[in-house]
């Protein structure tokens, strides 16, 4: 995608060809760091710390992690290790397990001396495989965002609501719920996207308002609760949000508040989609509500703000009094049965375990 007029990734291999540097998504929007990796230990933190965050993109992340783990010690031990450190450091994303899981049957079976270079050659096919996916979803997604479009006569806007960031700053490019805005835009389709701010991180404000204005699409930023009002008064054509586990029957797991405006959108009669690409799919369970782990983050999350002062600089305040005790969830998960359609790179599947054997035969019994 496009920063300062320059197509740009989250994530790519240094000039070194061993280094591997990122974004720091926590300094956005205000300043635009990037941030460069050496270490096993600087890849668990970009991830824990969320200067990456997004599942395919930690998915990518810990790939390149356990590439630079291998220059430090490709031993079968430092295999494990790896593996270890990594997956520890979230634990609702799925992709993060697909990658270590994946890096790891490719490098188990290797000498130690083969290891760091097969490591870094799959690290960048998963990210290549990455950008393909979420174009092509992008692809999809244009498609019902072009049809909606002129079914209600091609009006001057179409109104699309999205929950969090799942735009190329959560994959490696395109993204997976904005990706049929991009596309959307790019042919021309006049799109407007409201913005969840997305509280506690301000995701939304801090992000997705970022990179939409980068490549130039229009949007307004709302506060969270604001997106039930705009349903009820015919302000949203539709929904699609972003999903960082989404089981075989088709519950999805995405940043907290999602279910609430899935609830929203059902009782509104306006479509509801979710963006994924394939390894976001877990195919091992099926009821999202019981068997998906939910992450809880630093409760610091919920009483400090960080944002750019009058006078231009970055501070960090507390919103709440002195000893109140805050619960940070950071996900929740949305039944199947509230979804409308799951926006994959195959196509669009119903939110069923019919839906997606029909997209991915091979992966369900």
């Amino acid at each position: 995608m496009i920063v300062n007029g320059k197509p740009t990734r989250t994530i790519w291999l240094g000039d070194d060809g061993y280094t591997v540097e990122i974004i720091d998504q926590t300094r956005l929007p205000h300043e635009f760091i990037v941030v460069r990796m050496e270490t096993l230990d600087d890849a668990a933190r970009a991830i824990s710390h969320m200067l990456v965050r997004g599942a395919p993109l930690i998915g990518a992340t810990a790939a390149y992690g356990m590439a630079l783990a291998m220059g430090q010690d490709a031993s079968d031990e430092g295999l494990e290790n790896a593996y270890k450190v990594l997956y520890a450091t979230r634990p609702t994303a799925v992709n993060l397990r697909w990658a270590l899981d994946d890096l790891k049957a490719l490098l188990a079976p290797l000498s130690a001396d083969a290891r760091q270079a097969a490591a870094y050659a799959r690290a960048a096919d998963i990210a290549d495989e990455d950008v393909e996916m979420c174009s092509s979803l992008g692809e999809h997604g244009a498609a019902i965002i072009r049809d909606i479009w002129e079914n209600k006569g091609k009006p001057d806007r179409i109104n699309v609501l999205t929950h969090c960031n799942a735009g190329w700053l959560a994959t490696v490019d395109w993204g997976t719920a904005l990706a049929p805005v991009y596309k959307a835009h790019d042919a021309g389709i006049p799109v407007h996207v409201w913005v969840d701010e997305t509280r506690p991180r301000n995701q939304g404000a801090s992000l997705t308002c970022w990179e939409l204005g980068q490549h130039g699409v229009p949007h307004t930023l709302i506060v969270d609760n604001v997106g039930g009002h705009l349903m009820q008064h015919g302000q949203v054509d539709l929904c699609i949000t972003g999903t960082d586990r989404t089981t075989a029957a088709g519950d999805v797991c995405n940043k907290i508040g999602t279910y609430l405006k899935a609830l929203a959108a059902m009782d509104n009669g306006v479509p509801f989609y979710v963006g994924l690409p394939g390894p976001t799919i877990d195919w091992t369970i099926t009821d999202g509500v019981r068997d998906v782990p939910i992450e809880e983050r630093d409760p610091g999350e919920v009483t400090r703000l960080t944002g750019l002062t009058d006078d231009g600089k970055i501070e960090t305040i507390t919103i709440t009094p002195a000893g109140s005790p805050a619960a940070n969830y950071a996900f929740d998960v949305t039944p199947a049965r509230l979804v409308t359609g799951l926006i994959t790179e195959r196509g669009v599947a119903t939110a069923s375990i019919e839906g997606l054997k029909a997209l991915y035969p091979e992966r369900v019994g």
